[in-house]
């Protein structure tokens, strides 16, 4: 039966091979596909994977062809931005979102699909396994396991007394679901509560923190999800306005404001992505390479949000902090 089994994976490993050969071909100018949930997110959270674009001599419009298709922050769109990309004979797609993966999946099973970042690809269906993904998708994940306990830890050490959080978090994408019963399973140990509430567009957020405050949150954590990200100003403005100490999952958001993140998304890691375009592009099958998860976390606190909010951070997070902002 193993052999039965190899044969399969040969097989559908092969199928990959022309669109990486044909790219190749002299004078051909690869044509990569990037499906973003937002513009102007992508420009800044995203631009290590370029830069490592342009470290490999991918130069958009000299050495290849980048199309970039926002949804605008509608998710709904993305089924429609996958088939814009099959239209475009797009030599490969990356994904920043898990529903672009999957859109872009069902839309194409013989272009190679890179993953910039996503949550837990064997739960959302887009790979076999993490070690030989097994079809046209591979790329990078941003979640390991026990990082959003490790959050919820870290947040009960910023607040010892701490004992009921706000929880952000968008139901609607497949990574959210594993991080809340991380931190579910996590609230035994640590003695808190979760309020958790469901955020699918920029008008749950008052109702939200308003409820938060009703039921006498102490503290705001954010899930991973990319759509919350496209919510991040509106999100810290209303956790000042609450007062409400924060534990994010982007050094971005403590830059604009927030008190403290545990990134696993790191700019080593994304610049990952560009390898696997790379890869590809010379001629490796995606069903070949192995999905790459995070092995360094960053700490980042800042420091005058914490003087705003008249908390005094550990010393024993400061000597851990891989940046201070002050």
């Amino acid at each position: 039966m193993w052999l039965i089994g190899l044969a399969v994976v040969l097989a559908v490993g092969l199928s990959f091979a022309p669109l990486a050969a044909e790219a190749r071909q002299a004078g051909k100018i690869p044509r990569l596909c990037f499906l973003e949930l937002n513009a102007g997110l992508s420009r800044s959270l995203y631009s290590p994977f370029f830069q490592g674009l342009r470290d490999l001599g991918y130069v958009d419009g000299q050495t290849i062809t980048i199309d970039y298709l926002s949804a605008d922050g509608q998710v709904e769109r993305f089924p429609t931005l996958a088939a814009d990309c099959v239209r475009l004979k797009a030599d490969i797609v990356v994904a920043s979102t898990t529903l672009a993966a999957q859109a872009a999946k069902k839309a194409t099973r013989t272009i190679p699909i890179v993953m910039h970042g996503l949550g837990d690809p064997v739960a959302a269906g887009l790979v076999v396994s993490i070690a030989r993904p097994g079809g046209n998708v591979t790329g990078v994940s941003m979640m390991s396991p026990g990082l959003a306990a490790k959050r919820l830890e870290l947040l009960k050490e910023v607040l010892p007394r701490l004992s009921r959080v706000l929880v952000l978090s968008d139901l609607g994408d497949s990574i959210a679901a594993p991080q809340l019963r991380e931190l579910e399973l996590a609230t035994h140990s640590l003695g808190v509560t979760l309020l958790v509430r469901d955020i699918r567009s920029a008008d749950d957020l008052p109702a939200a923190f308003d409820a938060g405050a009703k039921e006498r949150a102490e503290g705001l954590l954010t899930t991973a999800e990319t759509r919350l990200s496209v919510y991040r100003d509106r999100v810290l403005e209303l956790a000042a306005r609450h007062r409400l100490p924060g534990m994010y999952p982007y050094r971005g958001w403590v830059a604009a404001g927030g008190l403290i993140a545990y990134v696993s998304y790191t700019a080593n890691l994304q610049a990952r992505t560009a390898y696997y375009v790379d890869r590809i592009l010379k001629g490796a099958k995606p069903a070949d390479l192995p999905i790459e998860q995070p092995t360094k976390f960053e700490l980042v606190i800042n420091l005058k949000t914490a003087k705003a909010l008249g908390l005094t951070i550990p010393q024993s997070l400061l000597v851990r902090a891989d940046e201070i902002i002050q």
